[in-house]
């Protein structure tokens, strides 16, 4: 069992975790992962080392609650605990002096953006951040990312905070200003990372995407997170997460990550659908 030890939502549905596990926090690079089960009928989800404390023994995720799974994750508290964590997963972040760095998050992205960011700027870049959500009180990690960054830029797809626009209208506007962009990280929903990928290609420019396929066991057996890249099958568990964003095939990711959402949704249907009524018997109970 792994210890919560501090639980706080940072927006809507986007919740911070603290769990103690010394030898995850010892061993993680920037950009692996850890694959968790809240209990012993729960299914096994990825979850990206946003941060960690070696003398805590302490690592942090960050989780937004979107499927059955992630809310009931988000129902956790301190004191409480999850029944695994395995870790560290994954290939490390490939980091080096680039020259000047973009790290690019798009909403609970910028947790996964986050550690390269922190990385790059230790490898003595000059770090670029833009931080995207829809709106402003769904931006996270607005103080994390400006501590690492030479220029962090917010932008809100509705304009409520920072730049309106997309991410990648930010990008770009940084291109037509003439910033020679050595290197570009993009961490969100797959639109979004396809769309930095269609603008940086004409440029040349090095880019980098974190990928988020179905994952169940993370050693590469179960063949579930099979990726194309240049045309050629990868599994993004052991091969990945990151890979070269301009050899990405981000139809046929997008295509696998829908086979089982008719799933996903019923079981989410039903998951709420206990929540209820385990509230109504609390509440009859209180009033008797």
């Amino acid at each position: 069992m792994f210890k919560i030890v501090d639980a706080r939502f940072l927006a809507e549905n986007i919740k911070k975790f603290e769990i103690e596990a010394p030898r995850i926090a010892k061993k993680r690079k920037a950009g692996q992962f850890v694959i968790i089960r809240i209990d012993e009928y729960g299914e096994r989800i990825p979850l990206t080392i946003a941060d960690s404390n070696v003398e805590k023994g302490t690592i942090t995720i960050i989780v937004q609650g979107v499927g059955k799974t992630t809310k009931e994750l988000n129902m956790k508290e301190a004191g409480d605990s999850i029944l695994d964590v395995v870790g560290p997963l994954g290939q490390p972040s490939h980091i080096e002096n680039f020259g000047t760095a973009v790290s690019i998050g798009g909403g609970v992205g910028t947790a996964i953006a986050y550690p390269t960011a922190v990385a790059l700027k230790e490898a003595g870049n000059y770090v670029i951040t833009i931080n995207g959500a829809r709106s402003k009180d769904l931006v996270i990690l607005e103080d994390e990312m400006k501590s690492v960054s030479d220029e962090a830029y917010i932008t809100t797809d509705d304009g409520s905070y920072g730049f309106h626009g997309f991410v990648t209208q930010k990008l770009q506007q940084l291109i037509d200003e003439g910033k020679k962009l050595d290197f570009v990280l993009a961490i969100g929903p797959i639109p979004m990372m396809k769309a930095v990928a269609d603008v940086t290609r004409p440029y040349g420019i090095k880019t980098v995407v974190s990928l988020n396929p179905i994952m169940i066991d993370g050693t590469g057996m179960c063949g579930g997170c099979r990726v194309l890249i240049n045309g050629k099958p990868k599994f993004a568990c052991v091969d990945g997460p990151e890979f070269d964003a301009h050899a990405v095939d981000f139809k046929n990711l997008a295509d696998r990550n829908r086979t089982y959402r008719e799933y996903e949704q019923e079981a989410l249907k039903r998951f709420e659908e206990h929540c209820r009524l385990e509230k109504q018997i609390k509440e009859m109970k209180e009033e008797k």
